[in-house]
């Protein structure tokens, strides 16, 4: 199954510009993705092919709106998509995976020490949990729940300031709009859609960015 997940031409330029010389450990997280990811049930078995464009590429990009040196929670890591591209792409940055189900938590320390990521943790449970205890200049999160809902379980983990980055689709402005109300209450100033990776990959990534706090 992991020879279906090899990258076309277009993905694999992009993929060495995205990870550079951490395009190796790249790989072997989409190996994993492809062989126990599917087979543990984080991930559909359709997925495999585009592992690369839909998944890490859509989610790696995001990581040129991360400032330098920065602290970083994903939500709902689930896969690891986007946290552990995060890593990948960026290793200056300390990442926390916030992931409520045992079994994905389970996985997702085994590839952190595959990978030998030691700038990655996680937590079990929902983010709710970790609002006295963490405290992170951004937090992300992909595929979870509407703008709306998901600013109450993520904004709060910025302390104060910061910026939400959240991965979305053609829906992005109308969540903002819905959601206005919601991110005002929570300090959010300002949101925008902005889209990433848009000189590298066919598809850019859309994401909600939400900065909180002055100016």
């Amino acid at each position: 199954m992991a020879e279906q997940c090899t990258p076309t031409d277009a993905e694999r330029v992009a993929a060495e510009t995205v990870f550079g010389d951490r395009l190796e450990l790249a790989e072997r997280y989409v190996e994993h993705l492809a062989t126990s990811g599917i087979e543990r049930g984080l991930l559909g078995p359709r997925e495999v092919p585009r592992l690369w464009g839909r998944h890490v590429l859509n989610c790696a990009v995001v990581t040129e709106l991360i400032p330098q040196d920065a602290t970083v929670a994903d939500v709902g890591s689930g896969a690891g998509l986007p946290g552990l591209t995060f890593a990948l792409a960026r290793p200056d940055l300390d990442i926390t995976l916030i992931e409520p189900l045992e079994r994905r938590c389970i996985w997702l320390n085994e590839i952190i020490e595959d990978l030998g990521l030691t700038r990655v943790r996680v937590l079990r449970g929902r983010s709710e949990q970790f609002f006295d205890d963490v405290d992170v200049d951004v937090v992300t999160a992909r595929a979870v729940s509407a703008l709306s809902k998901l600013a109450g379980i993520t904004m709060p983990l910025l302390g104060g300031r910061g910026q939400l980055l959240a991965l979305k689709g053609r829906s992005a402005a109308e969540e903002i709009e819905k959601a206005t109300k919601v991110l005002r209450k929570l300090g959010g100033r300002n949101a925008e859609v902005l889209t990433a990776g848009s000189t590298i990959l066919e598809e850019p990534t859309t994401v909600v960015r939400v900065p909180v706090g002055a100016a």
